[in-house]
């Protein structure tokens, strides 16, 4: 299973959007229930997924999906 795939099934599991409709547009401000809570179920689903720690700045700053992948990369992650 790719990277890119996980990442998705994360953001599915999550935000129960269809993996297909995953993009470069997703982000909190295109995903009507992209909340408080559901961002700090995002970002624990992502260090568990990928087995990785996220800085306190990294956790804030994971706002959309173009983001997610900077960061996840800058973890050794390449999607």
């Amino acid at each position: 299973m790719s990277n890119e795939f996980k990442l998705k099934e994360v953001l599915n599991k999550i935000f129960k959007i269809e993996i297909s409709s995953i993009n470069d547009e997703t982000s909190v401000d295109t995903v009507d229930i992209w909340d408080s809570l559901k961002h700090l179920n995002l970002v624990i689903a992502l260090e568990e997924a990928f087995n990785i720690t996220f800085t306190e700045e990294e956790s804030v700053e994971i706002m959309s999906y173009p983001l997610i992948k900077a960061i996840l990369n800058e973890h050794g992650v390449i999607i």
